[in-house]
């Protein structure tokens, strides 16, 4: 069987008997990776898992990935540590039964186990009933002792001394406890060992034969991929506190660009290594030198996102029109040494954006234009603007006037960085309107208001796809200045506003509002509001577009 140019062994069919299968766990050389789900199985399941065995019925076959990757794994069972595989050998991970395998070995063990709700399970106690013959129609395992009649835990059963078993029971019982004692271990449990297959085929496996049916993701298979003990990286965790750092360390969260997804990370991580940032090209990058590269593409990222906040001046991650927009930039700053960028290289920086944001770009195969984009800053990095031949922006005041307003549409999302560029006031106190990740979700956000009011034009028999144009769209601090306004004319809400905020006219023009009569508010006029907001926000893109260079 071949995977690209690799040559894989077939899967082997193997039968292990139950001390054989449980040794495995306690040298070190079987383990439950990390992106297995939690132990979620009640002690009623466990009690019917070994009514089973015990009677000779199946109960499944369990598929092992057998490596000498390292993976996150779990190390703690319950109440016990397990041990760490010897240096050098293989690992066996469990792709396909994992809440029976720590069932069983909880059972030899007499565990105790807390369940994701808090409950704890001691798995001593789960009991034989001795009344009963192994091959009877009930069921033999229960989680309660039976009080009529003679029982042993199953613990006991598999760990117990003859010295002490020969003092509790009688010879009818005791020859019962041989019966259930061979059934146990004699019974052949069925495996199937994949050895040295990549990751991302075992981790297809996992995914094809996980009954919850969710596939794992890119980031959790190389959270479990670059996992290294030794050098203490663990990709997860590195993550949270790039996202989050509970100590000094400086975060996304404080910097409002907490949304950025783990997926973008890795892209970043890839585009610096290889230049490529599609699946397979993360999936084959060397372990140590995505760990060795993780703090300088972190400082990367850092640096790019302080870029977009202070020079493009977009305070939070969810006004990105593309998360996938901080891959070149990280790029650029990782390959500039953290250098401020000269000021050519920051107007083609800014024509870059405005480009992408508004065509387009990432709509669709993203991570091959990723990869384009690269080489145009590669460009930018030598001070030769980047060609955009055959890929101009041909951004018209028609399309502008009535492009509908949806918060996950890219183009709408590169309007509002532009009004956002602005750091828009508010209408009542002439503050800065502070904009929240938290609040910019839906079109309904507290950020966002229409200011032709949405009632107000539908009383004006206005159609909708007119009205909701994004040239109607303001940002401003809260939701009272909705409440103040409601369906109100832009002229009437608007003098109420003048007569508390002496600096309204200037705090307009933060707005993209230049002159309120000009553009129709005091007059109520709709059509010319959009027509001269429009021709004022074209103005500002055409500025970062096509910049005198």
């Amino acid at each position: 069987m071949k995977y690209g140019s690799e040559v894989m062994l077939q899967p082997q069919n193997q039968n292990k008997k139950y001390e054989h299968l449980f040794s495995d766990i306690d040298q070190g050389y079987l383990k439950i990776p990390k992106f297995q789900r939690d132990f979620v199985w009640s002690k009623a399941q466990t009690a019917k898992l070994i009514d089973s065995i015990i009677k000779g019925f199946p109960i499944g076959t369990f598929i092992f990935w057998k490596t000498r990757e390292e993976l996150r794994h779990i190390r703690n069972l319950g109440n016990i540590a397990l041990p760490e595989t010897p240096k050098g050998d293989a690992i066996s991970y469990v792709l396909d039964g994992q809440q029976r395998i720590t069932s069983l070995y909880a059972l030899r063990k007499g565990l105790r186990i807390t369940t994701n709700d808090k409950k704890e399970i001691d798995y001593k106690d789960i009991y034989v009933n001795l009344e009963f013959e192994p091959d009877s129609d009930e069921e033999v395992v229960s989680v309660d002792k039976p009080q009529e009649s003679s029982s042993i835990s199953v613990y006991d059963l598999l760990n117990s001394s003859l010295v002490n078993l020969i003092k509790k029971y009688n010879d009818g019982e005791l020859e019962k406890i041989e019966k259930y004692q061979k059934r146990l271990i004699n019974y052949d449990f069925s495996t199937i060992v994949i050895s040295d297959y990549p990751i991302d085929i075992a981790c297809e496996i996992f995914t094809r034969i996980n009954t919850s049916g969710q596939e794992l993701t890119l980031f959790e298979i190389m959270v479990a991929k670059t996992f290294d003990q030794d050098r203490n990286f663990d990709l997860a965790k590195e993550y949270e506190k790039l996202n989050c750092s509970e100590g000094p360390e400086k975060d996304l969260k404080d910097a409002g660009f907490d949304t950025i997804p783990p997926s973008t990370v890795l892209q970043c991580i890839s585009a610096y290594l290889c230049q490529q940032v599609r699946r397979k090209d993360i999936l084959k990058l060397d372990k140590y030198e995505f760990i060795e590269s993780w703090e300088i593409v972190k400082n990367g990222i850092f640096c790019a996102v302080d870029y977009i906040r202070t020079h493009l001046r977009i305070p939070v991650s969810k006004l990105l029109p593309y998360n996938a927009l901080l891959i070149p930039y990280s790029y650029f700053f990782i390959r500039n040494g953290g250098k401020s960028p000269t000021n050519l290289q920051n107007k083609l920086l800014t024509q870059y954006f405005w480009w992408a944001s508004l065509s387009s770009r990432f709509s669709s195969g993203a991570e091959g234009k990723i990869a384009l984009d690269l080489k145009k800053m590669d460009d930018i990095l030598n001070e030769i603007p980047p060609t955009y031949r055959g890929e101009e922006l041909n951004l018209t005041l028609d399309k502008l006037k009535w492009y509908w307003f949806s918060t996950g549409d890219a183009f709408c999302k590169a309007i509002l960085c532009l009004y956002a560029y602005f750091e828009p006031k508010s209408f009542r106190s002439n503050s800065i309107v502070k904009i929240d990740n938290s609040w910019l979700k839906v079109s309904t956000s507290k950020n966002y208001h229409h200011f032709f009011p949405k009632g107000y034009v539908k009383k004006q028999g206005i159609e909708e796809w007119k009205g909701n144009s994004i040239l109607n769209v303001t940002i401003v601090d809260d939701y009272l200045n909705k409440r103040e306004i409601g369906a109100k004319a832009p002229g009437d809400y608007m003098k109420k506003f003048e007569d508390r905020n002496p600096e309204l006219h200037n705090t307009m023009k933060t707005h993209l509002i230049d002159d309120m009569e000009l553009y129709g508010v005091w007059g109520n006029n709709y059509e010319t509001f959009i027509e001269k907001r429009g021709e004022r926000v074209l103005e500002e893109i055409n500025k970062r577009i096509e910049p005198s260079l």
